[in-house]
């Protein structure tokens, strides 16, 4: 299955550690509650395509980020090559991107 992306929506970033700027090579969603669930680092992480609930096993404190600046498709992000996920979750950062902390 893929999600459809809409380059005008928001993009997400979660992590357990405090930053102000993503680096290159850094994955980043438009799906909030993936992003939020990748901010405890789990090791193990699914979700339900039929509902859209995510489950992990993450247990530390997360924080999760919004992207604070344009990006373009394939310039500034591109699809990660090696996802587990479908196609249109999981993109990696070309370069250094502005985070903005909202949780």
């Amino acid at each position: 299955m893929a999600y459809p992306v809409d380059m005008n929506k928001r993009w997400y970033h979660g992590s357990p550690e405090i930053i102000e700027v993503l680096r290159e090579g850094s994955t980043i969603t438009q799906w909030r509650k993936l992003a939020m669930a990748f901010s405890k680092k789990p090791k193990i992480l699914c979700y339900s395509k039929l509902f859209g609930k995510i489950f992990h096993t993450g247990m530390k404190k997360g924080f999760l980020y919004v992207i604070d600046e344009p990006l373009v498709m394939d310039e500034d992000i591109y699809q990660h090559p090696r996802t587990t996920m479908d196609i249109g979750v999981e993109f990696l950062t070309k370069r250094p991107l502005k985070v903005k902390r909202i949780l």
